[in-house]
């Protein structure tokens, strides 16, 4: 018999918590970024200085090599093609298919709005020039992020993207083969081999290329890594934007006696199976439930794969059953909590899902699980982790797209609001900003009016 797998409980009946109570109480693992930015700052600073020859140096150093080029040539990405699995591509097509429909609607439009006759003020929506999209190595592959990250860049309008990954020793110094596959299947033509923090800093800084072809540089770096990857985001962030500082990936469920056993455990799973400090966290209202959960990933975890590394984030600080009184004090434990991943598996579970507040993504009902998100609902999968649900969102077409306010008033429209500018620019000690209006017209002042040559 395999031992028993529990998870760590909480038990939140019959207590009353306030929101910081709350917070501090729930699992919660997490990495500390700034634990690795001196580790990580000379990488940043050697690329910035020396380019793609210190980017290959650290290449050969935590990758075990270095690519000949660093951008991959078109006939290796329409070789990655043609080499495809037939029934990975056909599937891939699905996914691409799903997330192109409801990334569609999420297209902004500009708008203008009449303020006073002769004075208008319209929001124009322009796409970020060029983008990096980070595609990370490690435990797994992910042709699936190439996905979420290149859809919502080409909806938006990103005229130049580049997808950058590690090269693997397997294949010759090139990223996997289904990552470039993805990416040819999108229509991304520029692909560089190159993975971790000398990624970020390489896309952010530029360089020349083996072969002397300029790697320009990016405006927006998007997608997951790991805590090294994320910390060259902060490092760089001001010269680059980014989209956020990914932490381990998370799954909530808030469920009750309803809710199936199997199901519950094996989407705990799923998500363990990323990495040792992936949360899975269950929320509910009977015991009864949490008992038969434990049952069941301890049947689930063993014949499951990747069995070491689930059972290690199954047993982490940042995983276990929070028990509460009611499906209404659930709600505001998970909206406490705001997932990454949230699904609702209650009796009227749509309903519920109504009064979620925060969260990455909410999955509704035994059939719409984490997994499904992961790679064909049509939603994207690349979302805020670490509670940062309660005030971010994950990645769309607006992360790729800049509003910009166009002024546009005529002589009239500003006469008629000059004098209120005067006085708010006297109120706040501004006076050169009144100038500046009360110079068009000096005859607020009683002098004669300027010549509007």
């Amino acid at each position: 018999m395999p031992a028993r797998t529990q998870l760590a409980r909480v038990d939140l009946r019959g207590r009353t918590t306030t929101t910081a109570e709350l917070r501090a109480a729930l699992p919660r693992g997490g990495v500390d970024v700034d634990s690795v930015l001196h580790q990580v700052r000379p990488v940043v600073e050697a690329i910035r200085d020396r380019g793609v020859e210190a980017a290959n140096e650290f290449s050969e150093k935590f990758d075990g090599i270095a690519p000949t080029t660093v951008r991959v040539s078109a006939d290796q990405l329409q070789r990655a093609l043609d080499e495809l699995d037939p029934a990975i591509r056909a599937a891939l097509e699905v996914a691409i298919e799903r997330t192109r429909l409801v990334h569609a609607d999420q297209r902004r439009t500009d708008k203008t709005t009449q303020v006073v006759p002769g004075g208008t003020v319209t929001e124009r929506w322009i796409p970020v020039a060029r983008v990096g999209l980070y595609v990370p190595g490690g435990n797994a592959v992910y042709p699936s992020s190439v996905v979420m990250n290149v859809v919502p860049a080409q909806t938006a309008g990103v005229d130049s993207l580049v997808v950058a990954s590690p090269p693997q020793a397997q294949f010759g110094g090139l990223p996997h083969p289904t990552i470039l596959a993805a990416a040819q299947l999108l229509g991304v033509d520029e692909v560089w081999a190159v993975g971790g923090a000398q990624a970020v800093a390489l896309l952010t800084y530029g360089g020349t290329d083996t072969d002397s072809a300029e790697l320009e540089p990016v405006d927006l770096i998007t997608g997951p890594g790991n805590i090294y990857v994320t910390a060259a985001k902060r490092l760089c962030r001001g010269l680059v934007g980014i989209d956020a500082e990914a932490g381990p990936t998370e799954i909530a469920i808030l469920a009750d006696a309803t809710a199936d056993p199997i199901h519950v455990a094996a989407d705990l799973i799923s998500q363990a199976e990323h990495d040792v400090l992936a949360a899975s966290v269950l929320v509910t209202d009977s015991v009864e439930l949490a008992d038969a959960v434990d049952d069941a990933l301890t049947a689930q975890l063993d014949i499951t794969k990747h069995q070491e590394r689930v059972a290690t984030a199954l047993s982490g600080r940042q995983s276990g059953t929070v028990l509460v009184p009611n499906i209404d004090e659930g709600l505001r434990v998970v909206n406490a909590y705001a997932a990454e991943h949230l699904e609702i598996q209650t009796a009227d579970a749509s309903a519920v899902a109504a009064r979620v507040t925060s969260a990455g993504a909410v999955f509704v009902g035994p059939w719409s699980p984490v997994s499904l998100g992961d790679y064909c609902a049509g939603s994207n999968h690349v979302l805020p982790t670490a509670g940062c649900a309660r005030h971010s969102s994950g990645l769309s077409v607006q992360t790729f797209l800049r509003g910009i306010h166009v002024v546009d008033y005529s002589e009239a429209a500003l006469d008629e609001v000059a004098g209120h500018v005067v006085t708010l620019a006297n109120a706040e000690d501004l006076p050169a900003h009144g100038e500046a209006v009360r110079l068009r017209f000096e005859s607020l002042a009683g002098g004669p009016r300027q010549d509007q040559r």
